[in-house]
């Protein structure tokens, strides 16, 4: 299970315009998506060994760096401005710990997995922040870093089981944008820096707006300082949502039986009881 300590700063974002409007608890989830968390953590806090199986995690470091390691033998460190697209499938045992001192700030978003998905091997993509492609308005206004999907003439090489956008931008005072959305798509905006103007509903810093139908998002950055915000949306699943914890399945049934493969080590967790992190 995911282990918190006093010394990290946690906002969960359960649902996660279109005319936007605010975020409502009520939301708890937005098919495809399960979570989003913005997280700042300071050593010896982080996310020890905990599990995972039925969907995937996209960690995005905004400030420093966190190491992973896994017990299939998998291990790296994402730093400032890298992703970490990990699709856990039938199954990951995984520690994320801070790699340094000092602050580390990031947002890890939650996808689901189609039922036909859920029991994959599991897989990671992971894209230096040098590599993630980038795209610009035409006026210069407007930047983009497009870790999934296509944005500003750019387009992600990372593959997403769950069709997914999510894209990273920064907008000048006074620039303008509006962005395409795939129609049917769930999305959902959450302000990183800054104040911007989203449809009719201005959001500053932390501020989490859901998309309504429509065939994208219009943006204006009034204010005199830098709008960062990021752009997720996806193609819903329309499947049943059972979630314990860190098991994302489509029954109750198939929740206890993620717990007990867990817990006596088998289809997918065989490593499980054998294996423990360095960090």
């Amino acid at each position: 299970m995911l282990l918190l300590s006093s010394n990290i700063r946690r906002r969960w974002l359960t649902c996660p315009c279109r005319l936007a409007r605010p975020c409502r608890h009520e939301l708890r989830n937005l098919d495809p998506f399960l979570l989003l968390d913005e997280f700042t953590v300071y050593k010896p806090a982080g996310f020890p060994d905990h599990p995972h199986r039925g969907f995937e995690t996209v960690t995005y470091m905004l400030e420093g760096a966190f190491t992973h390691q896994d017990f299939a033998g998998h291990k790296g460190t994402i730093k400032t401005g890298d992703v970490q697209w990990m699709t856990a499938g039938r199954g990951i045992v995984h520690s994320e710990m801070p790699a340094g001192d000092g602050v580390h700030k990031g947002l890890q978003l939650w996808i689901n997995l189609s039922s036909k998905d859920k029991m994959i091997e599991p897989r990671y993509q992971e894209l230096e922040s040098k590599d993630i492609s980038r795209g610009e308005s035409e006026d210069g206004g407007v930047e983009a870093r497009v870790i999934a999907g296509e944005a500003l003439g750019a387009a992600s090489p990372v593959y997403t089981r769950t069709p997914t956008m999510y894209v990273d931008f920064t907008m000048r005072p006074g620039s303008r944008l509006h962005q395409p959305v795939p129609e049917g798509w769930n999305a959902f905006v959450y302000v990183v820096d800054g104040e911007g103007v989203f449809g009719r509903e201005t959001a500053t810093a932390h501020y989490c707006l859901v998309l309504g139908p429509g065939d994208g998002v219009s943006v204006w950055n009034r204010s005199t300082r830098p709008l960062r915000f990021v752009l997720v949306a996806g193609q819903p699943l329309g499947e049943p949502v059972v979630q314990h914890g860190p098991f994302v399945m489509n029954s109750r049934a198939q929740i206890q039986k993620a717990m007990e493969d867990y817990y006596y080590g088998k289809n997918g967790f065989e490593r499980a009881g054998q294996w423990s992190s360095s960090a």
